[in-house]
């Protein structure tokens, strides 16, 4: 498996630290480049509406990318370890400028924290990363602030045996090999199959077992679960139970209103996952990372 260059978005949080330092981790690993980009949004700036009536707008764009500029420099020196990535500051949506960046650097994969916001804010405002997420070229590895770099010895790839699922497999199966880890193939039963809920588990683990053909598994360890409930809910228990190391899951696109009011799957995963979400889009490219 390869992964050319990682596109690593910094906002200088705690939250962005984090990820800086997984990008760092996975492109020593690979030999990757990284970029690392610094979005500056004039709306979440308090002096922007000032700016805009009482002096030189243009001036005042130019001093916040400049400030931005010096901060990324500073932030890059801290870090890095002596690792040199490219920095690139761009003003406008911060969501729309990383999957800008994403195309135009044509990024294998983009790397990035979040926040894990819940409640009226996420609503509200919506979120940069589930933006990311249904929208990027390439997959993206969420990072959770709380997540400690660690050995990846299990890998849970979850599934609803849909085709769009596909090619979060060959991430799935990729990984494992490559880390030498435990595979877990996991899906998650509705409601409605609790009645037989044991024809059921044996139907879908039946399912479960035959995405990795037998001349795959000779290279690997794997094992399938199946459980019942509501799908978020239960990845995130048992990536919880089972120390999970890195949860796949396939990232589907769209702007419909239950995703903006409820939000998907995926990003609830994000949202309160113990460790790193690799959402691979369905129309993904299965060689970029």
């Amino acid at each position: 498996m390869q992964l050319k260059s990682i596109l690593c978005p910094i906002d200088f949080s705690d939250f962005s630290v984090t990820a800086y330092q997984y990008a760092l981790s996975l492109a020593r690993y690979y030999e990757s480049s990284i970029v690392v980009l610094h979005v500056v949004e004039l709306w979440k700036n308090p002096f922007a509406e000032y700016a805009a009536y009482e002096v030189d707008f243009a001036k005042f764009s130019t001093a916040l990318n400049e400030g931005g500029e010096m901060k990324l420099r500073h932030f890059v020196e801290k870090y890095s370890g002596g690792f040199r990535p490219q920095t690139i500051v761009l003003q406008g949506n911060a969501a729309d400028c990383i999957l800008e960046c994403a195309r135009k650097e044509d990024i294998g994969g983009i790397l990035m924290g979040t926040h894990g916001r819940r409640g009226l804010d996420r609503l509200v405002l919506g979120s940069t990363t589930d933006h990311v997420i249904r929208k990027a070229p390439c997959p993206v590895l969420v990072v959770p602030h709380a997540s400690q770099r660690q050995r990846v010895s299990r890998i849970l790839y979850c599934t609803d045996f849909s085709t769009n699922s596909g090619r979060a497999r060959e991430y799935a199966v990729s990984l494992a090999a490559e880390y030498g880890a435990e595979l877990i193939l996991f899906h998650v039963g509705v409601a409605s199959d609790l009645a037989g809920a044991r024809d059921v588990m044996a139907a879908r683990t039946r399912q479960l077992d035959e995405l990795v053909p037998a001349a795959e598994r000779q290279k690997l360890t794997v094992k399938s679960a199946v459980r019942f409930g509501k799908p978020y809910e239960e990845i995130v228990r048992y990536a919880t139970q089972e120390e999970v190391g890195v949860i796949i899951m396939t990232a589907r696109g769209g702007d419909a209103m239950d995703r903006a009011v409820f939000g998907s799957t995926t990003y609830r995963v994000v949202q309160l996952g113990p460790c790193p979400v690799l959402a691979v889009h369905t129309d993904g490219r299965v060689e970029g990372i």
